[in-house]
């Protein structure tokens, strides 16, 4: 794996964990070799994490619309910077740049963008890894709807099956190295 995704928020969250642990997952990808693409934020947990790989010397992508530039605020140390018209095209481009996907804890944003990128997962338009930092048992949650939502009839246990689930961010980093793809046929 060359390159993944992060989607986190631009907020701090109200542990601190959040923010070491954020900061520590972009330290670890630096060391693996793994590059950053990310929302272009220098604030919360998304500046954290570019600040991690920046400090342990690995390269950064920030993919920021227009209208977030300000709002956000863009990291101004970041190898790589593009500014871009609309969500769509950031999601569009943070998908085609990365060879896997991780959700550290975030808000609605962080979880329609990481759905997004799992649901193409499922449907076939890419075999790559998409992973949940689970950190504070922030997605255990998640897990209790994807069971309720077998339960219902509504998706596939092949489906769960496919996200990569891990509290500590060493374990995460080492099976997203080693995800061989899958695709199961919805129909």
């Amino acid at each position: 794996m060359k390159r993944v995704a992060v989607y986190c928020g631009s907020s701090k969250g109200k542990d601190p964990v959040y923010m070491t642990e954020a900061r520590r997952l972009g330290n670890l990808l630096a060391e693996a070799g793994i590059e950053l693409v990310y929302g272009g934020s220098s604030v919360g947990c998304m500046g954290a994490v570019a600040d991690g790989m920046l400090e342990a010397g690995g390269k950064v992508i920030g993919v920021i619309p227009e209208k977030l530039n300000d709002v956000e605020i863009a990291h101004e140390k970041l190898t790589e910077l593009h500014v871009v018209k609309t969500m769509h095209e950031r999601k569009a481009m943070m998908a085609e740049l990365a060879d896997g996907f991780i959700a550290f804890p975030g808000g609605t944003g962080t979880l329609e963008e990481w759905f997004e990128v799992f649901t193409w997962a499922q449907i076939g338009y890419h075999q790559k890894p998409c992973a949940l930092l689970n950190i504070n048992n922030y997605y255990a949650p998640i897990m209790t709807l994807f069971d309720h939502m077998i339960e219902q009839g509504f998706v596939k246990q092949g489906y769960k099956d496919l996200i990569v689930m891990e509290n500590e961010a060493e374990v995460l980093i080492e099976k997203l190295m080693n995800y061989e793809g899958v695709y199961i046929s919805k129909w």
